[in-house]
């Protein structure tokens, strides 16, 4: 079933950012545009790849009026840990969700649940709280943050502009669509 649409579940959990530990809610997420980046687990192997390659991009999603919310079923305990273990992970600014209750990955149905782990899942969700895209891929494949910069500026614009959409590759600059009658076989 799709989740296009479908407003975020109620949660408070726990999170480690900034060198603290801070509770975040579903009201703190409302009113801006955010991305929850589920991962399967810290102290692994793709995914400290993936949460650099975020953390890198972390100015730009600000720029854009976005937060990044990373989320495994790790303990908060467990995220700090492996900040003060891992030179690539302190390069982490934005906050890690706790989520070992499995919450958000219910929520978000990503949870594998013999695992008790999440699915490689990315979801940007809108201002009011809606998933407006999302995708899934399997746990041996890291996720690309230039892309998912490139689908959350595409996803804004067209929340500005509802007559429009992008096109393929369309990046913030480029020229857009108006769909009628008389583009019809012509693109």
């Amino acid at each position: 079933m799709s989740q296009i649409g479908k407003q975020i579940v109620d949660f408070k959990v726990q999170a480690y950012v900034n060198d603290s530990f801070k509770e975040v809610t579903k009201q703190d997420v409302l009113g801006k545009w955010s991305v929850f980046f589920f991962y399967p687990a810290d102290f692994t192997f793709v995914c400290p790849t993936e949460l650099e390659d975020l953390a890198g991009k972390y100015a730009d999603f600000q720029a854009a009026g976005a937060e990044i919310y990373s989320v495994s079923t790790d303990t908060h305990f467990v995220h700090k840990a492996w900040h003060d273990a891992s030179a690539t992970i302190k390069k982490i600014k934005y906050p890690m969700l706790a989520d070992p209750t499995g919450v958000l990955a219910r929520g978000f149905d990503v949870m594998i649940e013999e695992a008790g782990l999440a699915e490689r899942g990315t979801f940007v969700v809108n201002p009011q709280g809606e998933i407006v895209a999302y995708e899934v891929v399997a746990g041996n494949i890291g996720r690309n943050a230039d892309e998912l910069l490139r689908r959350l500026q595409a996803l804004q614009f067209v929340a500005a502009h509802p007559a429009d959409v992008c096109p393929a590759k369309w990046k913030q600059g480029d020229e857009t669509l108006k769909p009628s009658i008389d583009l019809v076989g012509k693109i």
